[in-house]
């Protein structure tokens, strides 16, 4: 039986959350039907002395859920077109948090590849952008309560994962941190 990740996953350590968060499903009942996804690929972003973390330069109105209570999604947009994203963890006014990179689709393959006409299905949801584009999340759904039932995340086996750890991608500052997790037998992790 599936089990729905607690605010206490999201309340620890970024880096074991985002270890711990890999082979675990990401569900949302959009308003076209239900979307799942196992997630393969993470990053961590942590505080402010990260200087890739968004909140390297204090709270902004675009990073303030970041400064909230773990267990909330937060979703950006990036170069105007691409939306990311992440689940807030640590403590509050403590900002970091998991960016999803990657997943695997599961259930409503059929929304994911309306929403996304990418003809590899292995590589649809391989990238944070293309991942939102094909679950057909945006801005407004950034501040959701990850422990509800429109976005969440949910443990369905204990299936080990081979986790690989590498430095983080798409980033020019903090790239030497070791703060990047996929899976290293799934074929639709955006980069190996």
């Amino acid at each position: 039986m599936p089990n729905k990740l607690s605010h206490s996953f999201y309340s620890r350590d970024t880096v074991d959350a985002a270890r711990d968060i890999l082979g675990k499903f990401i569900v949302y009942n959009s308003p076209l039907g239900k979307i799942s996804a196992r997630i393969v690929e993470v990053e961590a972003y942590i505080g402010t002395g990260d200087p890739a973390c968004h909140a390297s330069r204090g709270k902004t109105k675009r990073n303030e859920i970041m400064f909230g209570c773990a267990g909330f999604s937060y979703i950006y947009l990036i170069y105007g077109m691409y939306n990311c994203l992440n689940f807030v963890t640590e403590k509050e006014d403590f900002p970091a948090a998991i960016l999803l990179r990657a997943a695997e689709p599961d259930e409503g393959l059929d929304i994911i590849l309306e929403n996304n006409h990418k003809k590899d299905r292995s590589k649809i949801l391989a990238g944070p952008g293309l991942f939102c584009k094909a679950f057909g999340l945006t801005r407004e759904q950034n501040g959701l309560n990850l422990t509800k039932n429109l976005l969440y995340v949910e443990s369905r086996s204990n299936k080990k994962v081979d986790i690989m750890q590498t430095t983080r991608i798409g980033i020019s500052d903090g790239k030497e941190l070791l703060w990047r997790f996929y899976d290293k037998n799934s074929k639709s992790v955006s980069r190996k």
